[in-house]
């Protein structure tokens, strides 16, 4: 997909979300790489076989 030079990383790399945008919609809080990737503000992912990556979440310190 990617036509960029160096190319960007395929979406099954581990840097894939270092890709270029193609396509940015700041408003609705997503973007596509240029790999296939849709990443959300919340740093979820989409993949583009369909898996989806949820955004790494903290638990809240539970100790008094």
């Amino acid at each position: 997909m990617c036509l960029h030079q160096p190319q960007c990383p395929p979406a099954d790399a581990p840097d894939h979300d270092s890709a270029r945008p193609v396509a940015s919609h700041p408003e609705q809080g997503w973007s596509l790489l240029c790999n296939g990737v849709v990443i959300f503000a919340d740093t979820g992912e989409i993949l583009p076989d369909g898996r989806a990556i949820p955004a790494p979440r903290t638990s809240p310190d539970l100790s008094p």
